[in-house]
C-alpha cells in the first residue's frame, strides 16, 4: 500500500503540476487504533511554480487538492501558502501532520522546519478552542443517546485527552492515542473501559452500534464541564510572520530553481 500511495503522490504531482513537499497519515491509522476496514487518510502540502503565486489574474486561485476516494484511500492536500497561513494561527491539524508517525514524502526539510518553528507559533487559545470544539461536537452529534456509534468514542476522548496534555505541557500534542492515555492520569474505570473500546475498534467496529458506555460517559461529561471553564485562561499569541514568509520564499527557490530540475526526492 505504501508503494501504491507514493505512485498516487507522483500522479497527482503531473496531473496537476505541483511539487509535493509532504505526505503523511492522518486519522486512525496514525493515531494507532486503525481497524481492517479503516481508509488510508494522506495528507500533504504543495508548492505550485512560482508563477502560479506572481499572476495577476483577479480570479481567487484555489488552494487545495482533493481526490475522490477509492479503494479506501483518502487524498487531500493543501497549498504551501495556505498552510503557512493556517500555520501562523497555530491549526492543530497541521501540527498533527507535521509529527505524525506515517510520513511518505518530507522533500527539503519542510517538516523540520515548520517543527523547529512550533514554540513560536503555537497559540494555546487557539488549539484549545480547538479540541474543544471538535470533541463537543463529537459528543453531541454521536453519543448523546441510549445506542451510539461506537467509534465516535475515540474522536471524543482524543481531544479531551490532549486538552488534558495541553494543560501539564507546552510541547506538541502526542499524535499515537496510545501516548496520550499513557501521559495522562486516568482513574482505572474509565482506563479499562478506554482500553476495552481500543481492543473493539481495532478488530474492527467502524459502523458498529451499541449501548453507550456510562464510564466514559460520565469522564467525559465531568471533562467537557471542566474544560468549557478553562477557555479563557489559555494564553493567546501572536508572532510575527516574517520568518514564515522567509521560509515560503525558500522553498521556492529551492523547489523550482534550474538545479532542482523536474524530480522531487523523498
Amino acid at each position: 500500500m505504501k508503494e501504491q500511495i507514493k505512485n498516487q503522490l507522483s500522479s497527482i504531482e503531473e496531473e496537476y503540476n505541483v511539487k509535493i513537499l509532504y505526505a503523511c497519515e492522518s486519522g486512525s491509522r496514525a493515531w494507532g487504533f486503525a481497524s481492517r476496514d479503516s481508509d488510508w487518510d494522506v495528507r500533504f502540502l504543495y508548492l505550485h511554480p512560482t508563477d502560479w503565486y506572481l499572476s495577476v489574474d483577479l480570479e481567487s486561485k484555489r488552494d487545495v487538492i482533493e481526490i475522490p476516494i477509492e479503494n479506501d484511500l483518502d487524498f487531500s492536500g493543501w497549498d504551501l501558502r495556505k498552510a503557512f497561513q493556517l500555520f501562523y494561527k497555530s491549526n492543530p491539524p497541521l501540527m498533527e501532520w507535521l509529527h505524525s508517525p506515517i510520513v511518505y514524502r518530507d522533500h527539503a526539510e519542510l517538516a523540520s522546519h515548520l517543527r523547529t518553528m512550533f514554540e513560536q507559533f503555537y497559540s494555546p487559545r487557539s488549539c484549545f478552542y480547538h479540541y474543544l470544539h471538535m470533541a463537543k461536537k463529537n459528543y453531541r452529534e454521536y453519543l448523546k443517546g441510549d445506542i451510539v456509534w461506537l467509534k465516535k468514542y475515540l474522536y471524543v476522548l482524543r481531544p479531551v485527552l490532549a486538552l488534558r496534555w495541553m494543560e501539564q505541557s507546552a510541547r506538541p500534542v502526542p499524535v499515537r492515542f496510545n501516548d496520550l492515555l499513557d501521559a495522562v492520569l486516568l482513574d482505572s474505570t474509565t482506563r479499562q473501559a478506554i482500553d476495552q473500546l481500543l481492543v473493539m475498534k481495532m478488530e474492527g467496529m467502524e459502523s458498529r452500534h451499541g449501548p453507550a458506555i456510562a464510564a466514559i460517559n460520565v469522564f467525559l461529561d465531568t471533562e467537557l464541564s471542566r474544560l468549557e471553564a478553562l477557555v479563557e485562561e489559555q494564553e493567546k499569541r501572536q508572532a510575527s510572520i516574517v520568518s514564515l514568509n522567509d521560509l515560503f520564499r525558500k522553498m521556492l527557490r529551492d523547489v523550482w530553481s534550474a538545479n532542482t530540475g523536474t524530480g522531487i526526492g523523498e
